[in-house]
């Protein structure tokens, strides 16, 4: 699996953390930033993952800012994103389970290294359930296909 990740200067450190367990779990990586500590714009950040997820170039994405509210609204902002804003392991295994997240997005600022780590673990190996789920996502793709045709006219 190919995971690509990112941050802004606020969730540099967790990010770096992050890294180090995907890599450990024999998954390949690439890191589209941030490298210091310097301040930037997430959403510069955010839409790196997110288009190569969209895109294929990468099966999974994971962003950290502060909160991950900021990358978590530039991610779903891209049609086929369904990103997910998590703060333990349950919310990190269901948003698996029921909602095929393909991007985990965690706060720098409000999780440590631990459970960030535990959490990365759980989401990478957790499968989408399909059934019943699968019906909830068909009407999200129909609302994005919507969406699509009215900014095109």
């Amino acid at each position: 699996m190919k995971v690509v990740i990112a941050s802004d200067h606020a969730g540099l450190q967790l990010k770096e953390e992050v890294v180090r367990v995907v890599r450990e779990m024999g998954e390949t990586v690439e890191d589209l930033g941030v490298a210091n500590g310097e301040s930037v714009d997430y959403p510069d950040y955010g839409i790196k993952v997110a288009e190569a997820v969209a895109d294929g170039k990468a099966d999974r994405g994971i962003l950290v800012c502060g909160t991950g509210i900021g990358m978590c609204i530039v991610a779903n902002k891209v049609a086929g994103i369904r990103a997910a804003l998590c703060h333990d392991l349950f919310t990190a295994r269901m948003s698996r389970m029921h909602n095929d997240a393909n991007i985990l997005v965690l706060a720098g600022r409000v999780i440590g290294p631990g459970l960030a780590a535990e959490m990365v673990k759980e989401w990478l190996t957790t499968p989408f359930e399909g059934g019943r789920h699968q019906k909830r996502l068909d009407k999200i793709k129909d609302i994005e296909e919507k969406v699509r045709k009215s900014c095109s006219n």
